[in-house]
């Protein structure tokens, strides 16, 4: 089968790159535990080189891990961590020369490539904002404290004899476990070690609870704007060319299974609705829970990126005030409108709607038509041609008027 851009997709790249992730750890894990099956390669790679590379190919498992979900949100970042951390696993594999890895080194090779169809996909910046950089440098600063400090005072320290010794105390210390492997010699001349192990432990522990602090927060908005059907900043980014939907109503779910079936079509809805839109956010529509004719909202969802408005408030007075709104905001965007009162299709086209459209009337014509025996598909097609066709007359005799 022809390999064409519907196989090669985004998705498809995010979804290798989670499984080289998966395979990755549980390759290393079985090397280290010695479950790993011995390959072909096995007599020339030595058992300390497959050792290492075990617990190597684990830790890189779990970086994959999180290189996978920030291709999922299309960081560039992503990409290139994901681009230099597949050619990794795939030399891992191969070094631990286990017919258990065998499997991650084909995995690694065949999702090199849909990396690279997909590398324009991945275009969104990462800015780490004060808050994480400083919680970020804290957490470097503790550590390295603590790591070159208990090497520097090894002498007076039981069980610290190299750099990797000093530094799985100071992160054994710093997390609050203390296994009690390595601890400060007793005697006259162990006072500065022990008061340095309390200044470590003091300083790690501090960024340790800054740093998780700082992880956790964006989680925890994250579920407070579910709870209320709130967009989070990240859906209000991705944004762009989308449709609004402005208002909750009979035709809201209608609409959104017709741009589900068109595929690729971003859209949002701004609603009052506030058990509305808690629905919609579970099932992942971004949704804004403001009025939909006031500016600041429309502003925040990127109106002037938008290219169409759907307003069906069912309520005429408020699509109107929703329809005035999005045409100052946006004077070139396509907006349609869905009139509860067929007296008002005018009043909404004079507000500023391209294309009104009166459910009541539409729905009445098509029963009739069905009524004398005609397809209710061929007659919505007919009705709807004649309405549009109706309204491009109309907009003629305007523009000549004029």
């Amino acid at each position: 089968m022809e390999l064409t851009r519907d196989w090669v997709t985004v998705r498809a790249s995010v979804a290798l790159t989670f499984a080289v992730a998966i395979l990755s750890i549980l390759a290393g894990l079985a090397q280290i535990g010695g479950l790993g099956v011995s390959g072909p390669l096995a007599p020339y790679v030595p058992d300390v080189v497959r050792q290492t590379v075990g617990f190597t190919g684990t830790i890189t498992g779990f970086t994959m891990l999180a290189s996978g979900f920030a291709l999922r949100n299309g960081y560039r970042v992503g990409w290139y961590s994901t681009a230099v951390l597949l050619p990794l696993t795939a030399i891992q594999g191969l070094m631990q020369a286990s017919v258990l890895s065998f499997p991650l080194v084909a995995l690694s090779l065949l999702s090199m490539p849909a990396l690279l169809y997909n590398r324009g996909r991945f275009d969104r910046q990462f800015r780490p904002s004060p808050t994480q950089l400083a919680a970020g440098a804290a957490l470097v600063t503790a550590i390295s404290y603590g790591t070159v400090g208990s090497y520097a005072l090894r002498d007076q320290f039981n069980g610290v004899e190299t750099i990797v010794d000093a530094f799985y105390f100071t992160v054994v210390t710093a997390s609050t476990v203390g296994y009690g492997d390595v601890i400060p010699a007793t005697g006259p001349d162990s006072d500065i070690a022990q008061l340095f192990v309390l200044s470590s432990l003091v300083m790690n522990v501090a960024a340790f609870a800054v740093a998780l602090g700082v992880l956790l927060t964006p989680a925890i908005e994250a579920q407070l704007s579910k709870a209320l059907g709130k967009m989070t900043e990240k859906q209000i980014d991705l944004l762009d060319d989308h449709v609004l939907i402005l208002g909750y109503g009979d035709l809201t779910e209608p609409i959104l299974e017709e741009l589900d079936g068109r595929g690729g079509t971003t859209y949002a809805v701004i609603t009052t609705n506030e058990a509305a839109a808690r629905r919609l956010d579970e099932r992942s529509v971004p949704t804004l829970t403001a009025d939909p004719s006031d500016v600041e909202p429309l502003e925040r969802a990127h109106i002037a990126d938008a290219r169409a408005v759907v307003v069906a408030t069912e309520n005429d007075a408020q699509d109107a005030l929703a329809i005035l709104t999005a045409r100052q905001l946006n004077p070139g965007v396509r907006i349609v409108a869905a009139a509860t009162q067929r007296e008002n299709v005018n009043k909404l086209r004079r507000a500023g709607a391209d294309q009104v459209i009166s459910p009541s009337t539409l729905g009445g014509h098509i029963l009739i038509d069905c009524a004398f025996g005609s397809n209710s598909d061929e007659a919505t097609t007919d009705l709807l041609g004649g309405a549009l066709d109706g309204d491009a007359d109309r907009d003629a005799m305007t523009r000549d008027g004029d």
